[in-house]
């Protein structure tokens, strides 16, 4: 028998980002929230292998995507493309007044390290914005969780994403700044 986990493999993790919005059949999504300020709007989403954060702004478009590799996922408008591996960071001045700022990291742990920081975690998950604890490999093994916290003011929105991936005692941590210039 066949078991379908959540997560794919930590490995195979992209970072896209696009200047449109994607069509809502490409992502399986599992968890969503929307915030809306004067100046702009955005959604939030966690889908299978991260999540998905829709930004707009004066019909200014962005569309930040942590997926698997596997998901085919359009190369039109896409202006980054990143595998996620270790620590990096971008930053991009856009038109119409956006600043956009970006860092994600992926950490490898210890199977005792990762246990604990993952129970932290789960605790977080409560108090976060946008959570999803998704089903457990096996019985005995940890929920892949996802989550997202969020500090929107009127001249930026920066969100906080965490995604666990027990399988690969993989913890992959993302923060997200789109300020207003």
């Amino acid at each position: 028998m066949d078991v379908d986990f959540a997560r794919p493999d930590v490995a195979r993790l992209v970072f896209r980002l696009f200047s449109r919005e994607l069509h809502p059949e490409l992502i399986n999504v599992y968890a969503s929230a929307a915030i809306k300020s004067n100046d702009y709007e955005a959604k939030l989403q966690i889908c299978d292998a991260g999540h998905v954060i829709t930004f707009c702004r004066n019909g200014q478009m962005l569309c930040e995507v942590m997926t698997g590799r596997e998901h085919p996922l359009p190369k039109r408008r896409r202006i980054l493309s990143h595998g996620v591996q270790g620590h990096r960071c971008e930053s991009l001045q856009l038109a119409d007044g956006v600043n956009y700022h970006v860092s994600f990291q992926l950490e490898k742990l210890e199977p005792d390290v990762f246990l604990h920081f993952h129970e932290e975690l789960l605790a977080d998950c409560s108090k976060a914005d946008l959570a999803h604890r998704f089903d457990a490999a096996g019985r005995l093994a940890p929920t892949p969780l996802s989550f997202m916290e969020t500090e929107a003011t009127a001249d930026h929105l920066i969100v906080h994403a965490f995604h666990t991936f027990p399988d690969n005692y993989g913890v992959v941590k993302t923060q997200s700044m789109f300020e207003l210039r």
